[in-house]
């Protein structure tokens, strides 16, 4: 138990203060700070160190590149550096923040609430900050709360739905895509993480969680998911992923050969991690596609909405018309039943009008048979 004490008056004219003072140490705390980290600060008493935010970054960079769990520096370039560049230019500027807090808020602000690079941005953030208090000697009053989430905020739902929202993709559509993309190398990496989304039926941010893993009994290679969603229902586990190649109109099936090519290490993706998240990566360059605006207008034109994930989407139309029971498709796409049906309608459609034409089948032959008695 903490307790700290306010330099206030017991009189009523200093009711006001006293409340505002109360209010902001009540923030700061919520923020994660200590009792008495809070009242120093809401009271402007926090010790003033003069701190080399350069230097503290190019430690900071060091560290995370060369100890302890190090990254790549792809990593680093991509995820860290832009966040960790614009805190150092904030931290260095003459209306520089004063709290963690406010540099949090400065640095994500840009980025719509509950985004991935509005999230990943603050924990560079708040990373820098506890390198700082822990490994630089910054003042504790440095020290970023132990919570993110008032920071990052969450998607509206409104906005969480439209991003998944969409219809399917007919094989042939993305066979055409595909065409349509240029033949240079940048065009060949985003064709395959399209192939990928499509035959295996992924989120986009799965394609940053594939491998590929050997049954010990039939040494048969089999693709891997280990991306854990978190939803209402819980967290999702990782997963077996099951191909369903594509066929295009003449009946021909595409054979990508993109587990053998995973093995060999001939599948380089595209970057996937700056923006939004992959989704986001992805839609960036589709958009700028000639033939990604075709396929747009043509789904418009049939009252239907294209959205990246209707390549996952086509996943689950193409096993349905394949015979496969939505309960097989729900575990192959990585989410219960109860979701599958109610996030792709044609799951229990399908199988309703399945259902009717074997009844309608089984009633034709019995009529048949009274007719020839």
């Amino acid at each position: 138990m903490q307790s700290v004490a306010l330099p206030f008056d017991w009189v009523k004219s200093q009711t006001g203060d006293a409340i505002a003072r109360v209010r902001s140490i009540y923030r700061l705390v919520g923020e994660g700070h200590s009792l008495k980290t809070a009242a120093m600060v809401a009271a402007g008493e926090a010790p003033q160190v003069s701190i080399d935010w350069h230097q503290v970054a190019e430690n900071f960079r060091i560290q995370k590149l060369e100890h302890g769990n190090s990254i790549k520096l792809s990593t680093w370039n991509g995820q860290y550096a832009p966040a960790i560049g614009m805190a150092v230019d904030l931290l260095t500027s003459d209306d520089a923040p004063t709290t963690p807090a406010d540099l949090i808020d400065l640095c994500i602000r840009d980025w719509p609430p509950g985004s991935r690079v509005r999230q990943i941005r603050a924990q560079s953030v708040a990373q820098l900050l506890r390198h700082a208090v822990y490994r630089e000697k910054a003042p504790a009053n440095w020290t970023p709360p132990t919570t993110l989430r008032h920071h990052v905020g969450s998607k509206s739902r409104e906005s969480a739905i439209a991003s998944h929202k969409g219809d399917p993709f007919t094989d042939a559509q993305i066979l055409s895509l595909l065409a349509g993309l240029p033949e240079d190398e940048a065009g060949r990496r985003w064709a395959d993480a399209i192939r990928l989304m499509a035959e295996l039926g992924l989120r986009p941010i799965e394609l940053l969680h594939l491998s590929v893993r050997t049954d010990s009994s039939s040494q048969e290679a089999y693709w891997w998911c280990t991306y854990r969603k978190r939803s209402g229902g819980g967290v999702t586990e990782p997963r077996r992923l099951h191909p369903l190649p594509l066929v295009d109109l003449d009946g021909e099936v595409q054979r990508w050969n993109l587990l053998a090519r995973w093995q060999a290490r001939l599948i380089e993706l595209p970057p996937l991690t700056s923006g939004n998240g992959a989704a986001e990566c992805i839609k960036t360059y589709l958009q700028r596609k000639p033939a990604w605006r075709s396929l747009k207008e043509a789904m418009k034109a049939n009252a239907q909405r294209a959205v990246i994930y209707s390549f996952r989407h086509s996943y689950s139309l193409r096993g349905h018309q394949r015979g496969i029971d939505a309960g097989s498709m729900a575990h192959a796409m990585g989410h219960s039943f109860e979701v599958h049906c109610r996030s792709y309608p044609w799951a229990s459609a399908a199988g309703t009008v399945a259902a009717f034409q074997r009844a309608s089948s089984s009633l034709g032959g019995v009529t048949d048979a009274r007719a020839g008695r």
